[in-house]
């Protein structure tokens, strides 16, 4: 049997406000939408497995997780368990034009609460 999720969008505030977010850097802007969502702590995932304009959940802070969000048309980085970049990321995310999240949540609870909100992962259709 065949499920069809209905497509849902959130906002830059819909994902701050359903993952308790702080906001750490938004060089874009509050208009900002995304309609899908991954989590890995494994950037070589993230590039083989995300969808373009979709936010990424992670625990890593390495200026790697800005470089991949680029390459992989991602726009929103969350990171998770209240894990904060360090300067160069946070710099790298300015210059590249990246927003830098962070919730104390876990990555479960943060997948969960987006999930529950009709956001879809990455590899659903």
């Amino acid at each position: 049997m065949k499920t069809h999720m209905l497509e849902v969008v959130m906002t830059l505030s819909e994902i701050v406000e359903a993952l308790e977010a702080k906001v750490l850097l938004n060089p874009i802007g509050n208009n900002l939408v995304v309609d899908r969502a991954c989590a890995s702590d494994l950037m070589s995932d993230v590039l083989t497995f995300a969808m373009p304009g979709a936010v990424l959940l992670t625990g890593l802070t390495t200026p790697q997780t800005v470089y991949t969000a680029e390459m992989a048309d991602i726009h929103v980085i969350c990171y998770v368990r209240g894990k904060k970049p360090q300067g160069e990321t946070l710099n790298l995310a300015e210059e590249k034009g990246v927003v830098l999240l962070s919730t104390d949540l876990p990555m479960y609870e943060s997948c969960g609460r987006l999930y529950l909100r009709g956001l879809r992962g990455c590899v659903e259709r």
